[in-house]
């Protein structure tokens, strides 16, 4: 299948299009760099240093005929979206409806869209299925929801198949601090320095943190499986003192942690209910919070990170 996957260059994109090179699929990624690396677009991929919003993609798309479009560019700090919530909506809207729009002008089959766990903002039942009401505390999180809601209505018109992933917590080796789990790669950072890592809130609150490599894999199965929404978690809280504790231990670091206020438009309490997606995709998580931070910390030291 030729493929292009939006946002290559970044943490989980770059993941996604090298599994998909492997697979034996033809890749184009399209990514600005604004927080992703050219070094990390995989070999094999033809790239386009290019914004999703950008006059130019339309050549992109009449050059290559997609099948499918892997969507993972984003603006994705949360707390940056509570400040600039316009700056958010013209990338994570406007810019995700650019694509769709032509998605199905070029005769793209299936949309695979990156969305996350923050549409459910402070879910009543955790783990929290598909089912429970959308109520987002951040911009980022409705504009996620949108974007959602536009693949549902263009499915419903056009016949596009689509999926998205709601993403639990995504973390691994090359995690940016502003991703929504930075907080790995920030501790773990500071801590192998000898620094002193700051806690935001009581670090009572707690997320659903899953690994990479199998976020890569519910991407892989998502080419010829699965509908509409589907949760890609763990299923287990672990509180933001629990992760500080483990870290702690994996890197020698010795020191409490530093406090500092709570950061606006964060939920309070996170877990995603996978069941939706292992029976629609087979899937389900594998790697273990603790052998996941333990290969980070290792790659940290290493300088991979």
């Amino acid at each position: 299948m030729r493929i292009l996957v939006t946002g290559g260059a970044g943490f989980i994109g770059s993941g996604v299009a090298a599994a998909y090179l492997r697979a034996g699929h033809e890749v184009v990624v399209v990514d600005n760099l604004s927080t992703g690396r050219r070094d990390w677009v995989p070999a094999g991929a033809c790239f386009y240093e290019m914004d999703i919003t950008h006059s130019g993609l339309e050549r992109v798309f009449a050059d290559h005929r997609f099948d499918v479009v892997n969507h993972h560019a984003a603006q994705v700090s949360v707390t940056r979206s509570v400040a600039d919530p316009a700056g958010d909506a013209r990338t994570n809207i406007l810019g995700s409806l650019a694509l769709l729009g032509l998605a199905v002008r070029f005769g793209v089959r299936r949309f695979i869209f990156a969305s996350s766990c923050a549409v459910y903002g402070e879910a009543d039942r955790r783990p929290t299925p598909e089912s429970a009401p959308p109520r987002p505390l951040s911009p980022y999180g409705l504009a996620k929801r949108v974007v959602e809601d536009y693949l549902r209505l263009y499915g419903e018109l056009t016949g596009l198949e689509w999926v998205a992933l709601r993403y639990a917590n995504v973390y691994g080796p090359r995690a940016k601090p502003h991703t929504e789990a930075g907080v790995v790669t920030i501790f773990a950072t500071a801590m192998l320095r000898g620094e002193l890592p700051t806690v935001f809130g009581d670090g009572r609150q707690t997320r659903d943190f899953v690994y990479i490599d199998d976020v890569v894999a519910a991407n892989l199965l998502a080419l010829g499986r699965g509908e509409g929404v589907v949760n890609i978690g763990t299923g287990r809280e672990t509180s933001v003192l629990e992760l500080f504790g483990m870290l702690a231990e994996l890197t020698g670091f010795g020191a409490p942690p530093a406090f500092g206020p709570p950061r606006p438009g964060e939920v309070r309490h996170s877990s995603l209910d996978f069941g939706r997606a292992r029976r629609l995709l087979g899937w389900e998580p594998t790697v273990g919070l603790k052998a996941g931070l333990s290969r980070v910390v290792t790659a940290l030291r290493e300088g991979g990170g």
